[in-house]
């Protein structure tokens, strides 16, 4: 894999800044797109089918996320390791990696698609989703559920570019979905007047395009990153499979504690009707375009680590953890002044709906709390995924998924008697916890006697 023909990038030398900033760009532009994919249902669905389409698409959207906590955890511990193991020179292992990656993932997706077509209605009232909205979330979570081979495909090839240090082209795919995506919303939901199906249908579509593209582009190019797509070359390595699992299986958790938790306390707002359920949708969305920012300089700065810590080049991942933490608070900062000044215009992107807008402007001390956490956290898991630290994965899943995010949003909702502020703030202060966790972790220096995962036996 040397010379001109390949699609591996070294992260470890140069400006920090700089290649920090280069990396983070095209991840920013997807996640923005990916953030317009995910927002623009939301917005068509709530001018044009109400606050009770608005709420299923809310809770729709909670269900398919906790749906793909297999495909995060494994693609993001994916990603890590191929930083490892470029850094360190060894490109044999990447291939086998790959093979592992596809027929686990793509297996894992048909799986959990199964489970959610059996399961749905069940869910659905676990959830206490409001009657009203009932119809239209199953319409919204079945047919998005038929789409999640699409999804687990697409974070799967994403997750092999990234780690090569190739952000450009997972953009490139994303943006085709995006705005594939809002065409068909307008047409399906807008002009057909398809309501909840339609926008999950338009969403799907986009998702199998990006996903279909995505891989033809792997294929033409398999001599540049080392794969050759034979049969045999798809089977599971246990050389491989091993510190995949080790590393995968608590960023596993950590999405499945974060995505659980955040169901389980949507679940007591549900109870508070549709209008709740429609403003905690219209938060998540706000908090999201934070997460934009937060979540590319999280991965750009996970992969840079990653390959500095396979070449032992030690001095450069406080400077990526500091860039990334000075773009990450500028962001913010902008996002909560306009939140701040200018709510009904912020909130009012969503919905046209009085009794919705009037119960936002309550939410607004809660989303600032949410956009403090988008600042601080995605440093800490730069450095805590970069050096595979599996343990301190899982600590933070079960503190910020459980101890914090349910046990405070408890308290808070109904001891406290804050009723549903407390389970919003509950929520909120739990994206708090990794910068924490992270923040002594780095302190302790003891990220820097790991070596790398891929040497662990």
């Amino acid at each position: 894999m040397d010379g001109k023909k390949t699609l591996v990038q070294d992260l470890t030398t140069g400006s920090v800044p700089r290649q920090l900033l280069t990396f983070a760009a095209p991840l920013f532009l997807s996640g923005l797109l990916q953030t317009v994919y995910n927002t623009v249902d939301t917005i068509v669905v709530g001018q044009c089918v109400g606050s009770y389409g608005l709420s299923a698409v809310s809770i729709g959207g909670e269900i398919l996320h906790i749906l793909t906590f297999i495909a995060m955890g494994i693609s993001n511990a994916g990603q890590v390791i191929i930083s490892q193991f470029i850094g360190a020179g060894k490109h044999d292992s990447v291939k086998k990696l790959i093979g592992t990656l596809f027929t686990f993932l793509l297996s894992a997706a048909v799986v959990m698609t199964v489970l959610c077509l059996v399961l749905h209605n069940d869910i659905l009232t676990w959830i206490n989703t409001p009657k009203e909205a009932f119809a239209y979330a199953k319409d919204y979570v079945l047919t998005c559920t038929i789409g999640l081979v699409f999804i687990y495909g697409y974070n799967l090839v994403s997750a092999i570019l990234r780690g090569m240090g190739d952000s450009k082209h997972p953009f490139m795919f994303i943006a085709v979905a995006a705005v594939l995506n809002l065409v068909l919303d307008l047409l399906f939901t807008a002009v057909f007047g398809w309501g909840t199906f339609g926008a999950a249908l338009a969403t799907v579509l986009g998702q199998a395009v990006s996903f279909i593209w995505s891989l033809i582009f792997l294929y033409k190019r398999k001599e540049q990153f080392g794969f050759d797509f034979k049969l045999q070359s798809f089977k599971i390595d246990g050389e491989v499979f091993k510190p995949l699992i080790k590393l995968g299986i608590p960023m596993m958790l950590q999405s499945a504690a974060i995505s659980f938790s955040k169901l389980f306390v949507d679940s007591y707002v549900n109870a508070y009707g549709v209008i709740a359920s429609a403003v905690t949708g219209i938060g998540s969305k706000l908090s999201m375009i934070t997460g934009v920012f937060a979540q590319a300089f999280s991965t750009a700065g996970a992969t840079m680590i990653a390959q500095a810590i396979g070449a032992e080049k030690y001095k450069r991942v406080p400077k990526i953890i500091g860039v990334s933490l000075l773009i990450d608070g500028i962001v913010a900062v902008i996002l909560s002044l306009a939140t701040v000044f200018f709510p009904r215009l912020v909130f009012g992107m969503f919905t046209s709906d009085e009794a919705v807008l009037e119960m936002a402007m309550l939410y607004i001390p809660v989303a600032l709390v949410l956009y403090a956490g988008c600042v601080l956290r995605p440093p800490m898991f730069s450095l805590i995924n970069g050096s595979g630290n599996s343990k301190l994965n899982l600590c933070v899943a079960l503190l910020d998924g459980v101890v914090v995010r349910i046990g405070l949003a408890l308290y808070l909702g109904l001891v406290a008697g804050w009723g549903i502020h407390g389970f919003w703030y509950g929520h909120a202060f739990a994206g708090t916890v990794p910068f924490f966790i992270g923040g002594v972790y780095y302190l302790s220096g003891k990220w820097k006697t790991r070596k790398h995962i891929i040497g662990e036996k």
